[in-house]
Formats: C-alpha cells, sequence, structure tokens
C-alpha cells in the first residue's frame, strides 16, 4: 500500500497545534504520515453551492489535506438530523430519543455519497491504495465508494458503540444500513461486546452470514476485530507535568486551600451522565458532614450540537441542578460545585487533572471514553489519584484498576465517591500501576498500526495473496 487516504466527517485544523490533538488525530496522523496520507472531510464551512466548490487541498508535516464544505440543507439533515438525532441516540441505547425522519435518511445517505465521490475523485491508484473510514456520520460512505468501481481496500472503524438486536432493529431500514456495512474489508469496534453485538446484528438481519468474526455477504469475506482506541501516553504525561505548573494550575490550586479536588471533563451530552453525578455528588455531601467546606468538585463540560434541542434541555437541567446544590450547602467562602461550559486546551486540563484526587468517568454509554486513559496518564506515580469509571463506558473493558460504578446507582456512586476520597496512598499506587501498564502497552499508535495491519490483511485475504 502506497497511499493511505483516511475519511472522517471533520478534519481537525492543521495549524492546531498537535500537543492539543485528541486521540483520533494522533493515531490518524500518525498511520497517515507513514504512507502516502491523505486526510479527507468536511472543513466545517456551509456554502450555498458547496458542490460546486473545489476541495481545498493543502499539506502539513508530511500529510496531506482535501477538505470541503456542505450546504446548510445537507448539515441539517446529515449531521444534525440523521447523525445526531438518529444514529448517536440509538447506538448509545437511547431509542427513546431517536427522531426519525425519511429526509433525514435521504439527506444523509446524500452526504455520504458526495463524500464518496470526493474520496474517488482523489485516489490516485486503485490498485495500490487503501481506505480508512470513520465513524458512524460516515456508515454508508464505503457502499457508494463501490457504486463508484473503487475496488481497493477500505476499513471501516465504529468510535461509539454498537447496540444489541433489540435496539439496533429501531432503526428504519436497518437491513440497508447492514448491507452499507458489508462493502467494508475491516470493521473495527472499540470493545469485545460491541463486537458481540454488530455480528448478532449482521445475523439477525438476514442480511448477510456470519462465521466466526466473518461476515460472508455476496460471495466476499469482512473481517471484524475489536481496536480499543487510545492516546498518546507520553504526550499525555508530559502536557500534564507542564500544565500543573502553568498560572491556572496555581491559581485552582489556590483556591482549594490545601482541600481534595474531583474533577469531570466531557462535551455536554446527554450520553455522559453528568446529571447523575451532580445528584451523587450532592448526595456524598448529605452523607458525610466531615465533606463540608473541604471538598471541591469541578464539573468542565464545553457545550456541543447546539442546535438540536435536547442539548439545550440537558443544559438547563444541569444549571438548576448546579444551583441547587451550590444553594443547599455552600457558605460565604466555599462553594462545593464549579461548573463550567468553557472549554480548555489540553495541557491546561492535564495539569488539572494531574492535581485531582478523583476523577468521575461516569457515562451512561461510551464507546471507549479517553478522558479515563489521559487522566491515568496524568497522574503522579508517587501520589496518583483513582478513576471512577462507569462499568457502561468501553475503557472499562481494559483498564483493570479503575473503580468501577453503575452511573444509574446514585447512592452506590455516592458511597464510592467517599471510599475514593478515603482511599490509602498504598491502595491509590497499586491501583494507578495496573491502569498504567494498560494505557503504555495498548496506546494510540498501537491502536492505527494494528487497525491498518487489518485492513491490508483482509485485502490481501480477498485477493488471494
Amino acid at each position: 500500500m502506497k497511499q493511505l487516504i483516511v475519511v472522517s466527517n471533520r478534519v481537525p485544523s492543521p495549524q492546531k497545534d498537535s500537543g492539543s490533538q485528541g486521540g483520533l488525530a494522533v493515531g490518524v496522523m500518525n498511520a497517515l504520515s507513514r504512507t502516502d496520507g491523505l486526510w479527507m472531510g468536511w472543513n466545517g464551512v456551509l456554502e450555498e453551492d458547496a458542490e460546486a466548490v473545489a476541495p481545498n487541498a493543502y499539506e502539513h508535516e508530511g500529510v496531506r489535506f482535501a477538505t470541503f464544505p456542505l450546504t446548510e440543507e445537507e448539515h441539517e439533515l446529515f449531521y444534525v438530523g440523521y447523525s445526531n438525532e438518529v444514529l448517536w441516540p440509538l447506538l448509545h441505547y437511547r431509542p427513546d430519543m431517536v427522531e426519525y425522519s425519511r429526509d433525514k435518511d435521504r439527506g444523509y445517505q446524500r452526504v455520504n455519497q458526495r463524500f464518496a465521490d470526493q474520496v474517488a475523485d482523489q485516489l490516485e491508484d486503485n490498485d495500490d491504495s487503501a481506505i480508512w473510514v470513520h465513524d458512524y456520520q460516515l456508515l454508508s460512505t464505503g457502499h457508494f465508494l463501490r457504486t463508484r468501481n473503487v475496488d481497493c481496500p477500505i476499513g471501516f472503524f465504529l468510535h461509539i458503540p454498537m447496540p444489541p438486536w433489540e435496539t439496533f432493529r429501531i432503526l428504519p431500514r436497518q437491513e440497508r444500513m447492514i448491507e452499507h456495512l458489508c462493502a467494508y474489508d475491516t470493521i473495527g469496534v472499540q470493545t469485545e461486546t460491541d463486537l458481540e453485538h454488530l455480528l448478532d446484528n449482521v445475523a439477525r438481519s438476514g442480511v448477510a452470514r456470519v462465521e466466526g468474526h466473518t461476515i460472508v455477504f455476496d460471495g466476499r469475506r469482512i473481517d471484524t476485530g475489536v481496536f480499543p482506541i487510545s492516546i498518546d501516553v507520553d504526550a499525555a504525561r508530559e502536557m500534564a507535568e507542564r500544565g500543573a505548573h502553568s498560572p491556572r494550575s496555581e491559581r485552582l490550586k489556590a483556591s482549594l486551600r490545601g482541600g481534595p479536588l474531583i474533577i469531570g471533563v466531557d462535551r455536554l451530552d446527554y450520553s455522559k451522565g453528568i446529571y447523575q453525578r451532580f445528584r451523587a455528588f450532592e448526595q456524598l455531601l448529605e452523607n458525610t458532614l466531615s465533606r463540608y467546606g473541604n471538598i471541591t468538585y469541578l464539573q468542565i463540560a464545553p457545550l456541543s450540537r447546539t442546535g438540536v434541542e435536547r442539548y439545550a434541555a440537558l443544559r438547563h437541567d444541569l444549571e438548576r441542578i448546579a444551583g441547587h446544590v451550590n444553594g443547599r450547602f455552600s457558605s460565604y467562602d466555599w462553594m462545593p460545585l464549579r461548573y463550567l461550559n468553557t472549554g480548555y486546551d489540553r495541557e491546561t486540563l492535564m495539569g488539572f487533572m494531574r492535581q485531582s484526587r478523583v476523577a468521575l468517568v461516569t457515562p451512561l454509554r461510551d464507546g471507549m471514553n479517553l478522558v479515563a486513559k489521559e487522566y491515568v496518564a496524568a497522574q503522579d506515580p508517587q501520589d496518583p489519584g483513582v478513576l471512577m469509571l462507569s462499568s457502561f463506558a468501553g475503557a472499562a473493558e481494559q483498564l483493570d484498576g479503575a473503580m468501577l460504578c453503575n452511573p444509574f446507582d446514585v447512592e452506590e456512586m455516592a458511597d464510592m465517591l467517599d471510599a475514593a476520597l478515603s482511599m490509602s496512598l498504598e491502595e491509590r499506587k497499586a491501583r494507578w500501576q495496573r491502569l498504567h501498564e494498560v494505557i503504555s502497552t495498548h496506546d494510540i499508535h498501537r491502536w492505527g498500526r494494528t487497525f491498518v495491519e487489518a485492513l491490508n490483511a483482509s485485502a490481501a485475504a480477498r485477493h488471494g495473496e
């Protein structure tokens, strides 16, 4: 393979400092840098006549980019509508929040076809290239690439969960989605649970046959596998060490007056379980008078998908309960819950994590959750904090050493939070060492490398090599 083409809904800005990039960007850039790499996707711009606008081509750190705009209608139907009002809630086990319409469905398919057309037009060598498509927004892109007679290896990685059949079958025309998945040579998911659900969904749909971890469709064999995404551990540790001595971290430390800090860092989303966290923190304060005036919970939750009504409602609910908790427990010189909708650079966040005694990472459902791994990497090995992790996060299948909790049980979370705050240094060190061993041996570089290797192996088998 001489050329790897990565396709994602959004392409991170190359002007952004590489140290501030998230897991996907680091892993993808690493994979692309080893080939004549090209990263394609939406540039975040809305144009009235987007199809007439040629892709914006540029190069950064040895990797080529080609980005293109969408129309306002495409963004509304494809991204806001089908991607985030249909697929996002459904794949996060929330069918009650699905708001399907045929217009959204058509918009999703139309934009996936346009992504495929853009990629096909950029394809230099059908015989010596590979394409790696990312996430739920572009699930159908591989199908439309095949309709353009693209015969090179195409892989797909799902970053969010795959629900069981009784949830997945709620999706209108779910058989078509399964058929579109069968256009790929390799399909990767985050966890063993996701893989089990994927294969069961395929088998129950009747669209294709399943043989072990292989899907057989129309004479083709599609390989599947578990590829848990991770972080650049060394870079995260270095950022945390620098960030811990930044002016912002020093100001935060001074404001705590020697008391322990609990931290949560999440995009504002109903899947993250922030509301339940706030209730658990209130329960902790109610249960343990010794914590009064001494402990601080900092929740950083930058706004997201502000055009989706449910996110505005969630923001209102969180503001209400945060105000309630502070109104109930604050004193003239202490505010227990600090709830911020402000975004911070990763170095600042890593510095905040390093000085936190406990991290609350308690999604109701999550594909992986890289904040959990970043928190581990950020810790001082001589005085590490405690990771309190939802058993419904994909990371829970990997991170032996975390305190696993049920985010739907607020009282249990309050008790576990009290135990985490009281945990001995010896136990904290032992737990951290187990956690650090996992993230060190399964880092972001391994994730990208193993997926591309699996894609190459699938393609070689398909061509009888």
